[in-house]
């Protein structure tokens, strides 16, 4: 299994590789050069399996035996998905209706993004203990990511950790996750701005080369391919749980839909789905409709601002993962998506060719939700079935009351967040909801970070604070006799 960036610059890179990459040394996103198949006979054996067996399962088609063995992955799978709150790690509540929701928020941090990050986290820890060596994570976050990030990494002598978030445009609970964690190996950062303007500065300390090699720099944003790996693991298990395979039967359709931000989840599905399992795909969208406008208009482009809605973890307009997207369905063309990403991001805009769009359309149905539309589905969940669900959770459902089921076609719903993480949102629709001891103690707990102000020249001036901080943790650890890694 050899990997390749998406823009064709880079090609026959392994697991370790792109594990200790962000983005590809030409500015593009790792995929696997092919996509291994699944047979019907392969996914009718996975029935039984547990949510944990399908993440090793899944991980050990793109993860050679020589580079991490078999016995060992179990181990480090095992491990990594042990604290959850739930017995079988993630949980469907089933609805009425045929409203089946996938709970995706049993970690740590209440959110999806701890299934993935923990596997990661472990995958890298083992080779960085395997070759007595350390890195240094960077982190970009519109308010999942970077607890997740902190919360898996944490006490890690192996592991630095520098977090990024949009002070303001984040829950409480959300920043609290971030900022009380006062271990010696997590540094975090408030910006003023949008997390897509954290992204612009990242970017360009990631196309650092030699800053990335010689300090041993890497993301755990889904940027990194290891956490979309994980979450292909996702829809698996939803197929599994839901669909009705039975040995010797022509595998059934089964729709998934998922909200969109980032577009990880929804890029994990699609690969599944060249994989053999046969899926319709559905990304819903808050205000920040980019991906709703490049599927139905080819409209990709960004508005003025990001939109500040009751859903934050998808106020997202750069949705950097929809370059893996393009590349799948341009059939691995790493010169067109390199001039579609490139146009993109140097004027934030690029219309798609009409045959483009129509591929993309396809594969891919949308859907935008306004905050309005979230709290009427909160509350008519509520009404319906006594289940609370978070803000984006209801931007997905909002798909189940305005689309009535195709006959003979399951369909999931996936929640990527406790509604504990987002109380506002809950308050304002006037639903009961008693938060866990967990997220009450994080009142009284002491918090430490650094704030990013915004000023006239705002993107290289993070730019520079976050690279002498990279520095500093670089120069402090040499000091104590570390090796970093190098990719």
């Amino acid at each position: 299994m050899r990997f390749c960036s998406t823009r064709g610059g880079v090609r026959g890179w392994d697991f370790r590789d792109v594990l200790f990459s962000g983005y590809a040394p030409d500015g593009g996103m790792f995929m696997p050069e092919t996509l291994p198949q699944l047979s019907p006979e392969t996914l009718q054996s996975w029935r039984e399996l547990s949510y944990t067996q399908l993440v090793v399962e899944v991980s050990a088609l793109f993860v050679p035996d020589q580079l991490i063995p078999r016995e060992d992955l179990q181990v480090l799978v095992s491990d990594a998905l042990a604290g959850f709150s739930v017995p079988e790690v993630v949980r469907i509540a089933r609805l009425k209706d045929g409203l089946s929701i996938l709970e995706l928020f049993h970690g740590d941090t209440l959110a999806f993004k701890d299934l993935a990050m923990t596997c990661t986290v472990h995958f890298i820890n083992y080779f960085l203990q395997k070759e007595n060596r350390r890195a240094i994570v960077l982190v970009g976050t519109s308010g999942d990511t970077g607890g997740s990030a902190i919360h898996c990494a944490k006490g890690l002598s192996e592991l630095d950790v520098l977090v990024v978030f949009p002070r303001g445009r984040v829950t409480p609970v959300q920043e609290k996750h971030m900022t009380t964690c006062l271990e010696d190996n997590i540094h975090v950062f408030a910006a003023d701005g949008s997390s897509d303007n954290i992204d612009q500065p990242l970017r360009r300390l990631f196309a650092d080369q030699k800053l990335v090699t010689s300090h041993g720099l890497m993301s755990l944003n889904s940027v990194n391919w290891s956490r979309v790996m994980v979450q292909i693991a996702h829809f698996v298990y939803a197929y599994m749980q839901l669909s009705g395979v039975e040995r010797g039967l022509e595998l059934p359709e089964f729709e998934v839909v998922v909200p969109t931000g980032g577009a990880g989840n929804i890029t994990a599905a699609y690969m599944l789905k060249l994989m053999g399992l046969p899926l319709k795909l559905v990304a819903m969208v808050n205000a920040n409709d980019i991906v709703h406008r490049t599927v139905t208009k080819g409209d990709f482009s960004m508005t003025s601002d990001v939109t500040q809605t009751l859903a934050p973890a998808i106020d997202i307009q750069d949705p950097y993962n929809i370059e893996r997207i393009f590349w799948l369905l341009l059939d691995s063309d790493g010169s067109s998506v390199k001039k579609i990403m490139e146009e993109f991001q140097r004027s934030h805009r690029h219309s798609l060719l009409e045959n483009h769009r129509r591929l993309l359309s396809e594969v891919l149905l949308t859907g935008t939700v306004g905050d309005e539309e979230i709290l009427e589905t909160m509350r008519r969940c509520w009404e319906e079935n006594q289940y609370v669900m978070c803000p984006h959770t209801a931007v997905a459902v909002w798909h189940q009351y305005h689309h009535p089921h195709t006959a003979g076609i399951n369909r999931c719903y996936v929640a990527t967040a406790s509604p504990a993480k987002f109380q506002e949102a809950v308050e304002k629709a006037g639903l009961p909801f008693d938060p866990p001891e967990a997220v009450l103690a994080l009142e009284s707990l002491p918090t430490r970070y650094q704030n990013l102000e915004r000023s006239q020249n705002w993107c290289e001036d993070w730019e520079d604070r976050l690279r002498a901080w990279i520095q500093f943790v670089y120069c402090v650890r040499m000091k104590r006799g570390v090796c970093y890694s190098k990719s």
